[in-house]
Formats: C-alpha cells, structure tokens, sequence
C-alpha cells in the first residue's frame, strides 16, 4: 500500500516585507543551483577547448596553404637576378609564392587524435553531468535538513504552547490547593526549557538555510535591476515520497546495464578511449611519414633610375610552379618518441585501473543505498507506531496530572519523549525519500 507523507513548511529565507514571496520545490532547488554553479561553468568552458581541439584535429586532414610577398632592395655590389653576374647598380626585387601541402600518411596520428578529441568531448559531456548530479543530491540533503529542522522548530513551539496551558493550568490548581508551589516552579522551568529548545532549533534552521542557499549559488546580497533569485522571500514545498514495495539488495551479476547510465562511470571508460587513443598517437610518431607539396612562384626586379620590363610582363615570363613528395623516415630523436609512449602507456593503465575502481564503489553505493532505504522504510514504520504509542501515555500523563495520580517529573518525561519520538519519525521520513531519490539515480532515472 502506498503512503504518501506531506510535510507542513513554511519556509523563510529573510525578512524582506515587500518581496514576493515564491514556492520551491527540490527540482526546482537542484535545478537552480545547477545552473548557477560556478565549478559547473569552469567545466563547461573547460568542454569548449575540447570542442575546439576537435575542430583542430578536424583541420589537419585538411592541406596547408600559404602566401608570401617580399621586396628587396639592393645597393653596391649585388648578384643582378637576369644575368647572374654582379653589379655595382642599385636594384629593386619583389617577389611572390604560394604554396601546399598535404600530409598523406603519418602512421594513423590525425586519425587517432580525432578519434580522442571525439572521446574527450563525450569524457567532457559526462564530467558535467556527473558534477550536475552531484551537485543535486547536495541540494536535496540539504533541502531535507531544512525540511526536518523546520519540523522541529514547528513541533517545539507546539510543546511550548503545552507547556503554557500547563503551567497556567497547575497555577490555578495552586490557588485552591490541589498543587504546590513546587509543582508551578518545576512547569515553570519546563517551559524556559522548551524556550531554550526553541532558540536552539531556529539556529540550526538558520544554519541549514545558509547551507542550502550556498549550495544553490545565492548571492549573499541582491544585485540592483537583477532578475535572479537571491533576497526574496520563498517558501519550500513538501516532498512527496512513496513507501517501496521491495528494495533489491542482491549483488549485481555481470555487467549491469543500469551502470552505463550512471555519467561517472561512462566519463571513466571514456577516459579509458582517450588513453588508448592517444596511446596510438605516440606509437605512430616511429612510422615514416608521406607529404605532397606544390607550389608557385614569380618575381620582379627592376635597376634604378633605369627602365625594366613591364611588371606584368615580369610576373608572367618569371613564373614558375613545382610538385614535389617528400617522405620523412624517424631514426633518432633522443628517446622523446620512446618516452612518450611508455608515458601514454602508462596513462592508459592509470585509466584502467581508475574504471575498475570506480565501478568498485558504484557497486558498494549501490547496495548501500538499497540497505539504507530499506532500513529507514522499516525504521518509518516502527517510529509511526512509537509515535501514536507516546502521544497516547503522553496524554494519560496528562490526565493523571489533573487528577493529582501523576507528577511533573511524569509529565515532563514523557513530553519530551514525545518531542523526541515525532522528531526522529520526521528525521527517518526524509531520509527514506533522500535514499529512495539515490536508488532511483543508480537504476538509471534521471535526478532531474
């Protein structure tokens, strides 16, 4: 049978009078902080260098082409360029290239650090999203111990106001005798009691809040004309949460599919495909290499304070053009090439290695969440039972108490038991939907 457990919460963040107050639920928490995170927005600047070394890598499948212009001028003794001889004639020369090239072979190196920069920017997209859940799950703990905080403070306040009508109540019995003076002083310290309590509780509210909006990348004071959250006041809504019909904790055979979804595990094995990769890249670095280049080129010269040929006329008889292929064989480069690959070798085990760890720990988080989620749901149920269990002596207490059978001591003790019962019922309940919401993350639906 489901259950659903609303919460009551009134959350608020400060004290602006004039702000209109908004309503947030936890996606929308984690959803805000995500957004506003700052190591979340070094990563994606951090993705675009990788976008750009893929366009880079890209780019070197592709010919090199460059243009030259160059002037000259000559004076005293100088090699005449028409006749080869030299000359004491001061001259002008201008000359003008172009050139290409184009690698055709270079032992599969463009084509492995394509492949890499492809892995990299899927490492990259991966990264993020796995600090992005990260992050969330930060927000719903904290979101949840906002939550609990704000239920004790609410269930001290309602122990206080008892502990009022008790007092006032024991007064009256005190001035037609039915009580002591004893029994006013000991309610009297009973309710600064439940006052200190209550102190006590705001300030750990106060603590959770400062947390949660930390979390959620809240400027500490508003920007002027800024349409961002920060000072208004909002309130949070209360989780919903469904009690589990059975909870798997039976240890995963083979590879799980389910952990393919899961954004760290799939940035380890791409890390693993970028390791690889650039492993072959340093391995072709000891296989010759094949380009083809051409090219053309012009000139003209002229003496001064002498006539020349037309500069057009130039250009067109002093042209030349040329092919040529050249093959570049590596023999000895002071064991750089050598060294690299036994340091890309040695990345791509550090890699390995990492993947198997990290699927380790997803293991054993995976069945640590599945143990806890249970234990809280068994926990939520029993509490639910001690709870209706001291609401009831609590109110016997009471009655027993008018009707002189019962001491304040009784009273106090089981009010508190009371208090105590209700708080850690609210506690199991959040952390049965924190441990639910982590379940589902490692079966693969999405936090957000």
């Amino acid at each position: 049978m489901k259950r659903i457990y609303h919460i009551t919460l009134s959350l608020v963040f400060c004290q602006a009078v004039m702000a209109q107050q908004t309503s947030l639920t936890v996606a929308d928490c984690m959803r805000y902080a995500v957004e506003h995170n700052h190591d979340i927005r070094i990563s994606q600047l951090t993705q675009d260098s990788r976008r750009a070394e893929h366009t880079e890598a890209i780019g070197a499948f592709l010919p090199a082409i460059s243009g030259n212009i160059g002037a000259q001028y000559n004076f005293g003794r100088a090699i005449d360029p028409e006749t080869n001889t030299y000359t004491n004639v001061s001259t002008f020369y201008n000359g003008y290239s172009l050139s290409a090239s184009l690698p055709v072979f270079d032992g599969f190196q463009r084509l492995n650090h394509l492949r890499a920069a492809k892995a990299s920017i899927l490492m990259g997209n991966s990264q993020i999203q796995a600090q992005r859940d990260e992050l969330a799950l930060k927000v719903y703990e904290a979101y949840c111990n906002v939550l609990y905080f704000q239920g004790t403070v609410q269930m001290t306040r309602e122990k206080r106001n008892q502990s009022q009508m008790t007092l006032r109540q024991t007064q009256v019995m005190c001035e037609v005798g039915q009580k002591s003076e004893a029994d006013v002083a000991q309610m009297e310290a009973q309710l600064a009691a439940d006052e200190y309590e209550i102190t006590r509780q705001e300030n750990e509210l106060k603590t959770a809040m400062l947390t949660l909006r930390q979390l959620m990348g809240m400027e500490t004071l508003p920007k002027e004309g800024s349409d961002d959250l920060q000072e208004e006041d909002f309130t949070l809504k209360p989780i919903d949460y469904m009690e589990p019909t059975e909870v798997s904790t039976s240890l995963p055979t083979g590879r799980d599919k389910r952990e393919s979804l899961l954004p760290s595990l799939q940035a380890a094995e791409l890390n693993v495909n970028v390791a690889r990769h650039q492993l072959n890249v340093a391995k072709g670095a000891l296989s010759p290499s094949l380009s083809i280049n051409g090219g053309i080129s012009t000139s003209f010269n002229k003496m001064l304070h002498a006539e020349a040929t037309p500069f057009r006329d130039q250009l067109k008889n002093n042209k030349g053009e040329y092919v040529y292929a050249s093959v570049n064989i590596p023999l000895f480069n002071r064991m750089q090439t050598l060294t690299n690959i036994r340091r890309q070798r040695n990345n791509l085990r550090i890699a390995e290695e990492q993947l198997a760890q990290k699927r380790e720990e997803l293991t054993k988080l995976q069945l640590q969440a599945a143990y806890d989620c249970e234990g809280y749901r068994k926990q939520t149920l029993q509490m639910e039972e001690k709870v209706e269990a001291d609401s009831l002596a609590s109110q016997l207490t009471s009655r027993k108490y008018e009707e002189g059978l019962a001491s304040g001591i009784d009273v106090q003790t089981t009010s508190a038991t009371l208090l105590k019962s209700k708080a850690e019922l609210l506690q199991c309940r959040l952390m049965w939907a924190l441990k639910q919401k982590l379940v589902n993350y490692y079966q693969g639906i999405p936090l957000l």
